[in-house]
């Protein structure tokens, strides 16, 4: 591969790293939303069930190491770093150690597999912003294509859904739904974006891979202005209505999500969990693709894509 770019940018969310994090990174997160103060004081009680702590940074971090294995067994010397949106290491932080150590242009690869104005587009903007911190010199980025019907994806989601699965009896395997799960967000947003086919797209080439005929979509993690729209249906309200109607089981896939996070502990294994156990329905959710190795080659293939086309 001839390339000029010498190394990879992983581009994640970001978490806290501890309980005194919590409400500096929430205030980040937050900052120009109109939030209400019960919600923040809602959702860093999530953070503190689980010690103040994401594990998201820990796992950017090993997918990033896992694909550099990749590029170099592959035959490309490209280091491969972490920089967050929301928390250290923050994007500027990152770039600023990229040109220190001599990197002029890097892959980026935005750790999100549908796109919306706030899954994609504000990533973007936040490099941007985030070279201009850095100043001259910075690195440039060029961004892989998105990625949301990547077969490599859709291995490693169809994997982690079948691991699921397999914990339901097997005579109500077939039977159980698979509701496939992604963050929600304003509608407006969403209609000015392929966010919402995107996420279908994936939930139904996962579902095809299986085999799998019964499946749906729904959303989670609600926050903002309780005044404004938001996709619908919430996975909660998903539950309730397939106890309601007998079924037996249910398996949650956050198919809108790479890594292990509170939006995904919480709201699904924690909150989702609780709402099964009281309408009477058999809960399981299925593992995100973290650096499950289809995954990890996928981004190969697309950090490749890239670096031979600029």
């Amino acid at each position: 591969m001839t390339s000029r770019h010498e190394a990879v940018l992983l581009i994640a969310y970001g978490g806290p790293n501890g309980p005194a994090d919590v409400r500096p990174y929430l205030s980040n997160v937050l900052r120009g939303r109109c939030v209400p103060t019960s919600r923040i004081d809602e959702v860093a009680h999530h953070y503190e069930l689980f010690g103040g702590r994401s594990p998201l940074t820990e796992l950017t971090r090993r997918q990033a190491a896992t694909l550099e294995g990749v590029l170099r067994r592959r035959g490309h010397a490209l280091a491969v770093y972490v920089g967050m949106r929301n928390w250290t290491p923050y994007l500027h932080e990152t770039l600023a150690e990229m040109r220190a150590r001599g990197v002029r242009r890097a892959v980026g690869v935005i750790m999100a597999p549908q796109q919306s104005y706030s899954s994609w587009d504000e990533y973007q903007e936040n490099v941007a912003e985030a070279r201009a911190h850095v100043g001259a010199d910075a690195p440039e980025v060029d961004y892989v294509a998105p990625w949301f019907d990547a077969p490599g994806f859709v291995e490693a989601q169809a994997e982690r859904v079948a691991g699921a699965l397999a914990e339901v009896p097997p005579a109500r395997r077939a039977a159980t739904p698979i509701v496939f799960t992604a963050h929600s967000i304003p509608v407006r947003m969403a209609e000015a974006s392929p966010y919402v086919a995107q996420v279908s797209a994936s939930s139904r080439l996962v579902a095809e891979r299986l085999g799998h005929a019964r499946w749906s979509v729904a959303y989670q993690s609600r926050s903002g202005d309780p005044c404004d729209p938001w996709l619908e249906p919430d996975v909660g309200q998903v539950i309730r209505g397939l106890a309601a109607a007998g079924t037996s089981d249910v398996v949650v896939a956050p198919v809108g999500f790479v890594s292990d996070h509170i939006e995904v502990l919480y709201d699904l294994d924690t909150e989702a969990r609780a709402a099964a156990s009281a309408a009477g329905i058999g809960f399981r959710r299925a593992g995100t693709v973290s650096d499950h190795p289809s995954f990890i080659e996928m981004l190969a293939d697309r950090v490749e894509h890239t670096a031979r086309a600029r």
